[in-house]
């Protein structure tokens, strides 16, 4: 199969229609065989009736229905799992993805040799100060903090190598965080392609101004993740290290402070106190290296999400 196109969706019952009839055109121009695995998220309006009846039509039109709302990342991962296609692209459902950019997309992996490829939405429909200018800021920092020049990790348009995404995990809301992740997993070339951005044509966003907050908060978690989640003692350890080593020199000061000044209490001193507090953190920085050093060694293996059905699966 030449391509799985992952759609997370949302409460977008309107635009399933016309979006899966976009996909099927482009696709039957350019002669690639496909699915499109549509992921419904907890959908409270028809969105999963609205693919029961595409996959009558058209089984190359397939769905998995969660049981409950767990966000796209969630949605993401269980779209990676069912997969079949060579290339695997991804895009939203509200239709400001265009399935326009997929032969491009394609392209880049196949004939270019990208592991991964993310759009860039160089022109955007958004509000200006709500979504423009927090978005650059976050990607700026983003791109430096990963060293993955990229203009929009954010992008809902993205293509991949097929062994890219049987190979990542994506969890909590770690799909701002795919190229990172994939960077970390051994994929070092990722690419980017200029896309169309679209106004939205129906129903309302579903993210909120929240997303910036937890998505510097996903970002130090996946940097730390990527670097010692197989080696957390290197982190907890040299942490530990410095603290019970500050602790431990405060000590041998204070005692021999001591003993050439008699009439001091050791417990009177603030360096008492700091050496004790020291002492204590680094034992238990410690404490926390030898834990995650065996939980990292007997993990098991992904998430599981409770899927209510499956249809063409």
């Amino acid at each position: 199969m030449d391509l799985s196109i992952i759609v997370p969706l949302k409460d977008e019952e309107e635009s399933l229609p016309e979006l899966a009839a976009w996909i099927r055109q482009v696709c039957l121009d350019n002669q690639f065989s496909y699915e499109v695995i549509m992921i419904d998220d907890g959908s409270r309006d028809a969105s999963w009736q609205v693919i029961e009846s595409l996959n009558a039509g058209d089984p190359s039109i397939k769905g998995i229905k969660f049981q409950r709302n767990y966000g796209k990342s969630a949605a993401l991962n269980e779209g990676f799992k069912a997969a079949q296609g060579d290339v695997v692209i991804t895009m939203d459902a509200d239709l400001q993805d265009s399935p326009d950019e997929i032969p491009g997309l394609r392209k880049m992996i196949i004939e270019d040799k990208y592991d991964l490829v993310s759009g860039w939405k160089k022109k955007r429909f958004d509000n200006t100060l709500t979504k423009n200018i927090p978005s650059k800021f976050f990607n700026a920092v983003t791109s430096k903090v990963s060293d993955i020049r990229l203009h929009d990790f954010n992008c809902g348009l993205k293509a991949y190598r097929k062994n890219v995404v049987k190979s990542v995990e994506v969890y909590g809301e770690m799909h701002r965080y795919i190229p990172v992740i994939a960077k970390w997993a051994g994929f070092k070339k990722i690419g980017e392609k200029v896309v169309e951005h679209r106004a939205r044509k129906y129903g309302v966003t579903k993210f909120g101004w929240e997303r910036f907050v937890n998505g510097f908060l996903d970002l130090m978690s996946i940097t730390f993740v990527g670097k010692f989640s197989k080696r957390p003692m290197h982190f907890f350890g040299l942490w530990g290290t410095l603290f019970f080593i500050a602790g431990l020199s405060i000590t041998l000061y204070l005692v021999i402070a001591k003993f050439l000044n008699t009439d001091v209490a050791l417990t009177n001193r603030p360096g008492f106190f700091l050496a004790l507090t020291a002492l204590i953190i680094g034992m238990q920085l410690f404490l926390a290296g030898f834990i995650s050093e065996l939980i990292a060694r007997n993990a098991s293996g992904r998430n599981s999400y409770l899927i209510e059905d499956k249809i063409g699966l």
